[in-house]
């Protein structure tokens, strides 16, 4: 997952959603020591103080844990990890479904649609 942040919302905030992505998607696995701070905003571009603040988010929502002499590591909590995919995708949902009422669409449209796409007709 790329560095693609822009500049309509808060730095710190699409950090936390990219590192939150890495992790949900097995990028960063339960359990494994995530890069330093340093390392992680040299390759995102950012001030070490920005990516700080995002890790202590992620700290906060029990993501990630902050080992003494050894850096952070990813939750082991599996549960916790499918948990925040599955609000991730219902998140993600919510914002389609409203994006194609705006256009119009009803409910059975979309659903036929999205059938559609996955190549079932409905019969």
């Amino acid at each position: 997952m790329a560095w693609n942040l822009s500049s309509d919302r808060p730095i710190y905030a699409q950090i936390l959603e990219v590192i939150q992505l890495r992790i949900i998607t097995g990028q960063y696995k339960a359990g494994e020591k995530i890069p330093s701070v340093r390392e992680l905003a040299a390759e995102a571009g950012v001030n070490p103080n920005t990516m700080q603040k995002a890790l202590t988010e992620l700290e906060r929502s029990r993501l990630v844990m902050a080992q003494r002499t050894s850096g952070r590591i990813v939750t082991e909590d599996k549960e916790m990890i499918r948990e925040i995919r599955n609000q991730l995708a219902g998140s993600y949902l919510r914002e389609f479904v409203d994006r194609m009422k705006e256009l119009g669409f009803d409910k059975e449209e979309i659903v036929l649609l999205l059938k559609e796409q996955k190549g079932e007709k409905n019969e």
